[in-house]
């Protein structure tokens, strides 16, 4: 048993009392100024290999330079506490080894053996050190007991941990009780009455002090702590941003490709230097990225490194030591204050080609630098008649290009080429179709066209055609609520829908059977699903774009502005790691489409003037299709 307790003391001992340069117990430990300690015999060794004018020694663990002080390293801080935690361990590895270990010697370093344990100074004696340490005042009252009932645990474990007490050097026999802050010193109830009376000295007990101490940590490691979870929140937002870059340099080498193939063949040499230009451009964005990275990894890592220096001497020093290094600590503190991260930059990005047709010595094409929508196909107009709007409200594509759309004004649901021209449509009181009055539409990877319609879901196929429906519990949150179903979204295996009445988003298979119920307050008119695995929803009366996962926590919640001013969000829209959302604020033919990232952070505005963006949906090409209340707008995204 005291074998296996003396290995358990050397293997706490390895982690925490090892000098890292020679890797065995510190001996006479200095510390640096960034709170690392060495062996004095380490340190005055690296220094002799350095320059002899040397004035500063470079800790090898963070690499922060500590100035020499005119004394040497010898007059560097002493930590008295890992040297006190040395001394232990080996007294206690002897006390447990003792079976088979030598008698204990007396600290006094004479060899002699030792009889005696004072338990204030935690030190061995010998009959001439015990009978010397009677004499002196300071330690005449001092408890000791002799070794052998200390090795076998007679006195009491309490008496063991008790608190060194420290005396005055100048009243011996008064003990260090108070602080005095003008002289920035220890002092003892007589000091304070002689020689630290007067007004201009303040001082304080050391107990209040220390709390107050230890307060002040606590504080700037929890503001530090805020930091590091901005941190995390910017490297994620870099990474996802430095992973669209790679895929949009991916795109643009394609389209690239796929123009140069278009043309003859004596344009492929200008393909090539396009793609030159291309790849030299996302390489410096690229390598910007991992610059930004890089410093913020050495930034943190830095904090990390000072953070866990104090931490160790904040739990392992004694109030004494910690009044003395505490300016040394709040000095390393003060490096919150110089963090400073890269911020997230998202427009570099984005890369794309333009392309076009090569006459004479013109290019092949132009390198878009930044994410912009060009308006290529519109169609409809402000009517009741086929083909025309009272109100577009939601769109969705079919994988053969033909879009639908919902028009709240009219209750009709209808169908149009990709050029916009009009094949068919369902009104309200088609008893054939069943509908009454449509709303959200969605459209699934194999042409299943869910639509949202009061109460109920109603499935149909390509030609709009009926085909089945379903009903989300009519059970909604509170007991008291009507349901009034709105947004509806789709993946390959399930659908999303809001319930803007009961304040419900449902999630069912899709034959409508029931997955999931998730109560959220804000759930309003418009809703999408991100392949990140969560349900993202707009809320326009509260000016808020919404992020949740399917069991309903929250993941960002923000306010959508323009302008600077509160803006009203409608249709929301998911692609990887980008949100797109339409926005009103001020007058119709103002309103903008802005993109976010996964986080919930607006990044750019991406299309401006539109009349009245509600929904939007992509085709298959990867275009945006957008509902602008009297007409629908087909964007492509240079």
């Amino acid at each position: 048993m005291a074998e296996a307790a003396a290995k358990t003391v050397w293997k706490i001992s390895q982690g925490h009392l090892e000098c890292p340069i020679c890797c065995c117990l510190f001996k006479d430990p200095k510390m640096l100024d960034c709170l690392h300690s060495f062996c004095l015999k380490c340190l005055e060794e690296m220094m002799s290999k350095q320059k002899p004018e040397a004035e500063k020694i470079t800790c090898p663990v963070c690499r922060r330079e500590t100035q020499v002080p005119g004394g040497g390293l010898q007059s560097l801080s002493s930590s008295f506490f890992l040297s006190s935690l040395v001394d232990e361990v080996q007294q206690q590895e002897a006390v447990l080894g003792e079976a088979s270990g030598p008698t204990a010697t007396c600290d006094c370093g004479e060899g002699k053996e030792a009889m005696w344990r004072c338990l204030e100074c935690s030190d061995n004696l010998c009959q001439q050190c015990w009978k010397a340490h009677g004499r002196f005042k300071s330690t005449k009252d001092h408890q000791i007991v002799s070794l052998g009932d200390w090795q076998e645990s007679k006195i009491p474990p309490a008496e063991h941990s008790k608190p060194i007490t420290r005396m005055c050097t100048i009243h011996t026999d008064q003990k260090l009780c108070f602080f005095c802050e003008t002289c920035n010193t220890v002092i003892c109830p007589m000091c304070v009455a002689l020689d630290h009376r007067s007004a201009k000295h303040n001082f304080l007990k050391i107990n209040d002090l220390i709390k107050s101490f230890h307060t002040e940590v606590d504080n700037i490691l929890q503001k530090f702590e805020k930091c590091r979870q901005h941190f995390k929140s910017t490297e994620k937002s870099i990474e996802h941003a430095q992973k669209r870059l790679q895929r949009k340099l991916a795109q643009a080498r394609s389209d690239i490709d796929a123009k140069a193939e278009a043309e003859i063949t004596k344009i492929r040499n200008k393909a090539k230097l396009l793609t030159d230009k291309v790849d030299k451009i996302g390489q410096e964005r690229d390598s910007e990225y991992e610059k930004a990275l890089m410093h913020n990894h050495e930034q943190i890592e830095r904090a990390d490194q000072t953070i866990a220096a104090v931490n160790d001497l904040m739990s392992q020093a004694d109030d004494f030591e910690l009044l003395e290094l505490k300016p040394k600590v709040m000095h390393n503190l003060e490096f919150q204050k110089e963090l400073k991260f890269e911020p997230v930059n998202h427009g570099p990005s984005f890369i794309g080609v333009r392309c076009q047709d090569v006459v004479s010595d013109a290019e092949l094409g132009e390198v878009c630098v930044s994410e912009k929508w060009q308006l290529k196909e519109e169609f409809g107009k402000e009517g009741t008649g086929d083909g025309e709007f009272d109100c577009a409200r939601a769109v969705a594509c079919f994988t053969n290009w033909d879009i639908v759309v919902t028009d709240a004004g009219l209750n009709r649901l209808s169908l149009f080429s990709s050029t916009g021209r009009y094949k068919t449509s369902v009104a309200k009181g088609d008893a054939r179709h069943q509908l009454e009055a449509p709303f959200g539409v969605a459209v699934t990877h194999d042409d299943l066209l869910f639509v949202t319609d009061q109460k109920k879901v109603k499935v149909f196929d390509t030609e709009l055609q009926f085909v089945r429906e379903f009903t989300p519990s009519v059970n909604d949150a509170n007991g008291q609520s009507a349901s009034y179903l709105t947004g509806v979204a789709v993946d390959s295996q399930r659908v999303a829908v809001a319930d803007r009445g009961r304040k419900v988003i449902s999630v069912h298979n899709l034959d409508g059977s029931l997955i999931a119920s998730i109560s959220n307050s804000m759930v309003d008119i418009d809703m999408t699903m991100s392949n990140l695995g969560c349900l993202v929803f707009t809320n326009y009366e509260c000016q808020s774009l919404l992020g949740i996962n399917f069991k309903g926590k929250e993941i960002f919640s923000v306010k959508t502005l323009m302008h600077g001013e509160a803006a009203k969000p409608t249709g929301v829209l998911c692609e990887d790691e980008t949100i797109y959302v339409a926005v009103h604020y001020g007058r119709r033919g103002g309103f903008e489409v802005q993109r976010y990232n996964s986080n919930g952070t607006f990044v750019a505005s991406v299309a401006k003037g539109l009349y009245n963006p509600l929904e939007m949906a992509f085709t298959p090409a990867g275009d945006v299709v957008v509902a602008d209340r009297h007409s629908v707008k087909i964007f492509e995204r240079m």
